[in-house]
């Protein structure tokens, strides 16, 4: 049975602040970050580095995520959005923001932090790397609640119709009475799409989370890591591109159906598939437990 979306993009009322489902979202993303990271912590999988030093790689890499994410998404898709509307930029609660730009932002995040530990890039990438799908899907299932990044019309049953941004559907101009009669009388299941953000919820956010947290529980040569992460997001991304609807304003690329997301996969493809090949000589980092938990 096709579901009918219909849900509030604004979660609750603050007095005139209004709080987003999206951001909410982000928010859950890096409470997992850091729960999760203190675990991996607290396992010594990043030895030399205590709490103190891991809520400093937290801060970073939240500002890598929202900067990078945010100026990804208007290089690599609103540029010519941004040039007629400069202030889009900082609009970031309205949605809009590239996992691309994001990874970005985090890597030179993690950079700055570890060049200030002096440790190695990929050893700090390698603990990094299972503490983001979770905050991917997150963000996803806020795409979702959004009613944004939907995909391509579909007969399957599990298909949503969002009616508050498939033009298709608000050209129909129906009030909201209107609209439930025609949503129970079927005649809106041709404008079912597919939830392709819970797709991506699934994959990117639930599978690759337990991949790479099953992955890296035990000692893994550097890169390893790092490496699975990479090839795992590339192709997941790579393959959901086929059910989702490609960018407004860039649309198809080169025949008929590559999309700017899967451009922007397959460097991380080949970068998963490089590091794995250069995993194999590379030394494993053994986990040294701390002796003190300095929270």
């Amino acid at each position: 049975m096709t579901y009918l979306h219909q849900i509030d993009p604004i979660a609750l009322f603050a007095g005139p602040l209004k709080i987003h489902w999206y951001g909410l979202m982000y928010l859950l993303a890096f409470v997992s970050a850091w729960w999760l990271g203190r675990q991996r912590i607290r396992a010594g999988r990043l030895p030399g580095t205590d709490m103190n030093a891991f809520s400093d790689l937290l801060f970073y890499g939240m500002l890598g995520v929202v900067l990078g994410g945010r100026i990804g998404y208007i290089l690599f898709y609103s540029f010519g959005a941004f040039l007629d509307n400069p202030l889009m930029i900082v609009r970031v609660w309205e949605g809009g923001m590239s996992f691309h730009g994001g990874l970005l932002g985090v890597m030179v995040a993690a950079l700055w932090w570890t060049r200030k530990q002096k440790l190695h890039f990929f050893d700090t990438m390698d603990f990094v790397a299972p503490l983001i799908p979770l905050g991917l899907g997150f963000g996803r299932i806020g795409n979702f609640i959004g009613a944004e990044l939907w995909g391509k019309y579909t007969q399957a049953g599990w298909g949503v119709i969002f009616p508050s941004t498939d033009p298709n559907v608000r050209d129909l101009n129906l009030d909201a009475a209107q609209l439930q009669a025609q949503y129970a009388a079927g005649a809106l299941d041709q404008f079912a799409r597919h939830p392709s953000q819970l797709y991506q919820a699934f994959l990117e956010g639930v599978l690759m989370f337990a991949l790479l947290w099953w992955f890296s529980s035990k000692p893994r040569p550097r890169y390893a890591v790092s490496g699975m992460f990479a090839l795992l997001y590339g192709v997941f991304r790579f393959l959901v591109e086929f059910v989702r609807v490609p960018d407004e304003g860039i649309g198809y690329l080169a025949f008929g159906w590559l999309t700017m997301g899967q451009v922007l996969s397959l460097p991380l493809i080949a970068l998963g598939l490089f590091l794995f090949w250069l995993s194999r000589r590379s030394p494993t980092l053994q986990p040294v437990v701390p002796t003190k938990d300095a929270a």
